[in-house]
């Protein structure tokens, strides 16, 4: 199963090809995508990303995950978050979100098994 394209991004508005729902924020996987809502672990900016919003994707068996800090990388991610991941053997790549998106993106074409989490706005 492949890692879906994601379609478009712009302010607040993200597509993932093959899925009629704009997000806001998302989750993308091998095989599927759903929005990444920040009230199911209580993230905000600071601290910012937690090892439990990746934990969905990481159970989807990626290789790589990408995390989009946002337009101006106002979303944290400290290093307990990547040291998570690392420890799982994935590679991790945080990134401003539109190099973010353009990583993945690149990494899907390529076949590799990536999966992320990109936050769309500030």
């Amino acid at each position: 199963m492949s890692s879906p394209e994601i379609a478009s991004l712009s302010w607040g508005q993200m597509k993932v090809k093959g899925c009629s729902i704009t997000y806001k924020d998302c989750k993308v996987w091998p095989g599927g995508s759903r929005t990444w809502d920040w009230r199911e672990t209580g993230t905000n900016h600071s601290p910012g990303v937690q090892p439990a919003d990746l934990e969905e994707v990481v159970r989807k068996g990626v290789k790589t995950v990408v995390i989009g800090r946002g337009m101006s990388e106002a979303l944290q991610v400290p290093a307990s978050t990547v040291d998570y991941l690392k420890k799982n053997g994935i590679d991790v790549l945080v990134l401003q979100t539109e190099k973010a998106v353009a990583e993945y993106n690149a990494l899907a074409a390529q076949g590799v098994k990536v999966g992320g989490v990109f936050h769309s706005t500030c």
